[in-house]
């Protein structure tokens, strides 16, 4: 698989424990979970190293607050950030209370986050 199943399941058990019924799609290379129809988080990989990365949409204010956390990065795929999403690596997830932290912040974020419908 493109994504490493342990995480995906810590993932999961924490959208159970917050009562938020996210779905699953492969997305990517990775795996994404959507909440109300919106891409919430997602699992992804670091193309110089092969370690595995959170994505968190988090939105600008929760980023600009939480930027200087371990392991928290800017999401840039190309040259250019993308405002209000995160690229955590694994030393920002290692602990479950530091994974729980961003998948909170993600169900936090989702009620304004666009949905990207068709």
């Amino acid at each position: 698989m493109a994504y490493y199943d342990f995480l995906a399941d810590r993932i999961r058990q924490i959208f159970i424990e917050q009562n938020a019924p996210a779905f699953e799609k492969k997305m990517m290379g990775g795996l994404v979970f959507m909440l109300d129809d919106k891409m919430c988080c997602g699992i992804s990989f670091n193309k110089n190293n092969g370690k595995e990365l959170l994505m968190a949409r988090i939105g600008e204010k929760a980023y600009l607050k939480n930027k200087s956390k371990p392991g928290c990065n800017p999401m840039d795929f190309t040259g250019r950030p993308m405002k209000g999403y995160a690229f955590i690596d694994d030393s920002g997830f290692d602990l479950d209370n530091d994974l729980e932290h961003w998948i909170k912040l993600c169900i936090e974020f989702n009620p304004q986050a666009k949905s990207n419908k068709k």
